[in-house]
């Protein structure tokens, strides 16, 4: 549910991005627009990194790029109309213009609006993408030259990286579609995923972000797995590495309660990000979703029974159709009890084809943002006390981005660009981003913490 892009300087049509401006003579280079979730950040990083290996050099704006690579999202309708916004800029400021992604799924949707586009290629098609891209603007490698570093183009900072798991999904929520841009569950070898681990870390990445759309589920469509849950065997090898490993986008079933135990002892941080989306059960069976938030707060007791220190972030939507004030109500009194540390909330949008758009009794927009702003106020409310107990104690930090004023932070408990931030902002001007510190905290906001080195 979570529809963000890239941070403002890593994306050539908002302003200059991180990436080698070296370009040869003669050298074609290419512009990348990447939208959407994480997923479709390793998607782009990907393409990049396979174009840097033909030679192509990587423009940081529109000018200086021979065509532009536009990855989109589409998941709301909201993320689509940016998605065909940042089209029409890309084809304004440049003219030749290649359209990937979750969109892409929709050509016809694309070409009616921008029948300028040079192609339209769907989700994770990166071969198509490469021949659209060699249509446009031929190769010409010099194979002397052309070096491309081992852990390829990335396009977050060099201190952490996001690492796809698998594509796909199993489940047939109604308000989703993304079953039907990306396909079922297709998981990644073990081996694949862990070289590519290895590399990263090699590369000096301190802390991989585990994606995919259903991270517990990795393995399970494997016929002959060695094991009824792989991902557990996959996050014991991943925390051998030495980096902070963060789990994304985890249902949870019961074999999660296993994982709990290697974050207590260290080896994967006590950080899960689960997609509860409500907490009713005839709300959660609208949305075809499993209804046992009962036992949802069971299961939360018996990870905090384990690992105290567990951070949960979940994601929840109002305004679903059907929802009565009852339902809601329900929803902030499950809030109350699961105490949940990190959240984020979405009016319910439709989706063109999604089943939940033929859903009865739709909710008026101004009830959708009435339960909305009451959410968000009890969420705020739950946020602020745990980071104000939080006051007087020491923790460990991920160091960002130092600046003359402050060094940016995030604690075990924060993911980038979705969660809080914890500030330097003395003796901070020797640090450099991807050192981990100790830092005692001496002051608390409603998401963010400031401190000082211990």
């Amino acid at each position: 549910m979570r529809a963000m892009q890239n941070p403002p300087d890593l994306r050539p049509d908002l302003a200059r991005a991180r990436i080698s401006e070296t370009k040869r003579d003669g050298q074609p280079t290419i512009g990348m627009v990447s939208l959407g979730c994480p997923k479709a950040l390793v998607d782009s990083e990907r393409i990049l990194t396979r174009l840097r290996a033909e030679g192509y050099g990587i423009s940081p704006d529109y000018a200086g790029a021979d065509a532009v690579i536009v990855n989109t999202c589409g998941f709301l309708d909201s993320a689509k109309a940016e998605s065909l916004e940042a089209i029409g800029e890309a084809l304004n400021e440049n003219g030749k213009v290649i359209v990937t992604g979750c969109l892409g799924a929709e050509p016809d949707y694309i070409t009616g609006a921008h029948p300028k586009v040079l192609a339209v290629t769907g989700p994770h098609q990166y071969e198509q993408v490469l021949d659209a891209v060699h249509g446009a603007v031929p190769p010409a490698p010099d194979p002397f030259v052309d070096l491309l570093p081992s852990s390829g183009v990335k396009l977050t900072p060099r201190h952490y990286s996001y690492l796809k798991i698998s594509e796909g999904c199993n489940h047939a929520c109604k308000f989703c579609i993304i079953p039907d841009m990306r396909g079922k569950l297709a998981s990644r070898p073990h081996r694949a995923v862990m070289r590519e681990a290895e590399k990263l870390v090699e590369a000096g990445v301190r802390e991989l972000l585990v994606i995919s759309q259903d991270t517990s589920a990795y393995g399970t469509d494997w016929k002959d797995r060695p094991e009824k849950a792989p991902i557990q065997s996959l996050a014991r090898d991943l925390g051998s590495l030495g980096a902070w490993v963060r789990m994304h986008y985890v249902y949870p079933y019961p074999h999660v309660r296993e994982m709990i135990p290697l974050m207590a002892e260290g080896g994967i941080l006590p950080y899960l990000d689960i997609p509860f989306q409500h907490a009713h059960p005839d709300t959660l069976r609208r949305m075809a979703r499993p209804a046992a938030a009962a036992r949802t707060l069971d299961e939360i007791a018996a990870w905090r029974a384990v690992c105290p220190e567990i951070v949960l972030r979940s994601t929840f939507i109002v305004g679903y159709p059907g929802e009565t004030e009852a339902e809601f109500q329900t929803l902030l009194d499950w809030m109350d009890e699961a105490q949940l540390d990190r959240v984020g909330c979405f009016q319910y949008e439709n989706v063109a084809g999604a089943r939940s758009n033929a859903l009865p009794d739709h909710v008026p927009a101004e009830v959708k943002q009435e339960r909305w702003d009451r959410f968000m106020e009890k969420a705020q409310a739950i946020s602020e006390a745990k980071l104000a107990a939080k006051v007087g104690t020491r923790v460990e930090v991920i160091v960002d981005l130092v600046e003359d004023d402050a060094a940016t932070c995030r604690t075990e408990a924060d993911a980038p660009e979705i969660d809080g931030n914890l500030f330097i902002d003395e003796g901070h001007e020797a640090l450099s981003p991807g050192d981990i510190v100790t830092v005692e905290v001496d002051e608390a906001g409603e998401y963010d913490l400031w401190g000082r080195l211990a």
